[in-house]
């Protein structure tokens, strides 16, 4: 008996299977464009919403706000990370409609929109707990300050240690 195998790496198909067959309907991905596709960006504030008149095209800030919504939810925050996942992720690449730009484009639209993108995500935030499709089980904000109890007594070295472990082991012979 053998074992399962899937297709061979140089085996050409005839049929390319479309991108949207592996995207389900309940996919996060679906609402993030959605929820993109509503937005006006100009209104917003966004850099470059209304294309230039001249000059080379620019990406959509659309395409790029979707790039970083999809980074925010999964954890994803430093912009290489997110052009990588742009070549690798199926998800990505349907969002995106396979663009891929590059880390240094990413990190300047995050630059560039700041405050447009923390009202966006703010909104975004609100709408997915009001429609209740992610779960609001991590949310925690850490600003706590705490004194440190470092006094000579309380710390140790390589020579305290080593004399403390020492006297633990006379003890126990004696």
């Amino acid at each position: 008996m053998d074992y399962i195998r899937g297709v061979t790496r140089n085996q050409v198909v005839l049929f390319p299977e479309s991108v949207e067959d592996y995207i389900t309907a309940d996919n996060p991905v679906r609402f993030i464009d959605a929820f993109v596709s509503g937005l006006d960006l100009a209104a917003l504030g966004f850099q470059r919403a209304p294309p230039a008149e001249t000059g080379r095209p620019a990406y959509d800030p659309g395409d790029l706000l979707r790039l970083y919504l999809y980074g925010y939810l999964n954890r994803v925050r430093s912009s290489r990370m997110l052009e990588r996942e742009t070549k690798v992720n199926l998800e990505v690449m349907w969002l995106l409609g396979k663009l891929s730009p590059d880390f240094k484009t990413i990190a300047d639209f995050r630059r560039d929109n700041l405050k447009a993108i923390k009202q966006v995500c703010r909104e975004f935030s609100l709408r997915c707990r009001k429609l209740k499709l992610f779960g609001g089980e991590l949310v925690a904000i850490d600003g706590s300050k705490f004194k440190a109890v470092n006094n000579r007594r309380r710390n140790f070295n390589e020579a305290r240690l080593t004399k403390a472990i020492k006297a633990i082991e006379e003890k126990i012979d004696g």
